[in-house]
């Protein structure tokens, strides 16, 4: 399990400026359900002095993409857009004394949020370069220039450290040797060389743990369905609940019931679902509603 420093607890399970802002003329798009993660940052700009007056956030993600999202927003209000344009991803890890590892790509995200936010405040068109032909990761639409500004941004040297920062090559690995180029390139402006399977040569390697056996197709989803129960509870107290409805690899597909449903914190919810599923799964998953026309779910 993931060691989370009181910080991110109180902003994931108490978040700052949760929701839309009433009156936004800056709006940021970034991520995709579908990908895992998505986040809206939403600002009010003073037009006359460019200092941000209010920003809040609706995320879809883990406890750390809710996390860093309220920091952001905690950390941005006062600030003028080119003050709020020098906040760096690990400025927002730093505010929430720091984020595991394999966390880090949710305040790189909050940082692209910004970016789009105020280039939509401006008039200016953001654009990520998620192209056909562009893409280095298609499990996660991770392009190439994202790989390269954030080796660049975050002084990484390995596979893994790529991984922790923007999910590229956590999904089928087909894309490592992709990313291998990407740092090989990188490091190579830096006068360093990068050693495939590990790190660059002024950096020790770092080891990697040894992969937990895999379950059975039977066993994950009894595992997933004991997760729910001991989540169910808590959903219940508010006159809710959740039901498992189908399986497909990395994809679990819920309904959120009673309460839950159309609840304004629905998101929040299922990416509660989904950190505590990666934690006690020890894989990553997206959890995500299930289509309407899912008729029977996995206990029927």
């Amino acid at each position: 399990m993931w060691d989370y420093s009181e910080k991110v607890k109180e902003h994931f399970y108490n978040p700052k400026n949760a929701g839309a802002v009433e009156g936004a003329n800056g709006v940021g798009d970034v991520g995709s359900i579908s990908c895992g993660d998505a986040l809206r940052l939403t600002l009010k700009v003073n037009p006359d002095t460019e200092v941000i007056e209010d920003a809040g956030f609706q995320t879809f993600g883990c406890g750390s993409a809710i996390a860093s999202s309220s920091a952001l927003t905690e950390i941005i209000k006062g600030m003028t857009l080119d003050q709020a344009l020098e906040v760096s991803n690990q400025d927002i890890a730093d505010f929430l004394d720091g984020l595991p590892p394999e966390k880090m790509h949710c305040s790189v995200m909050g940082r692209e949020a910004l970016q789009a936010a105020v280039a939509n405040y401006r008039g200016e068109v953001w654009e990520d370069d998620h192209e056909e032909g562009a893409l280095v990761c298609k499990c996660f639409a991770i392009d190439e220039v994202m790989i390269e500004d954030t080796i660049r941004a975050n002084n990484l040297h390995t596979v893994e450290e790529v991984t922790n920062y923007t999910k590229a090559g956590g999904g089928c690995s087909s894309c490592h040797e992709g990313i291998e180029n990407i740092l090989t390139r990188v490091l190579a402006e830096k006068g360093e060389t990068f050693l495939a399977g590990g790190a660059a040569v002024v950096a020790k390697p770092a080891a990697k743990a040894p992969e937990a056996p895999k379950m059975g197709t039977l066993a994950r989803i009894r595992k997933i369905e004991t997760v729910l129960d001991s989540i169910r509870p808590a959903l219940q107290a508010d006159n809710g609940d959740v039901e498992l409805i189908d399986v497909d690899g990395n994809t679990i597909y819920v309904n959120l019931t009673g309460a839950c449903t159309g609840c304004q914190m629905a998101a929040m919810t299922l990416g509660g679902i989904q950190q505590r599923l990666i934690e006690e799964l020890g894989e990553f998953v997206k959890v995500i509603p299930a289509p309407k026309d899912a008729l029977v779910s996995m206990g029927a």
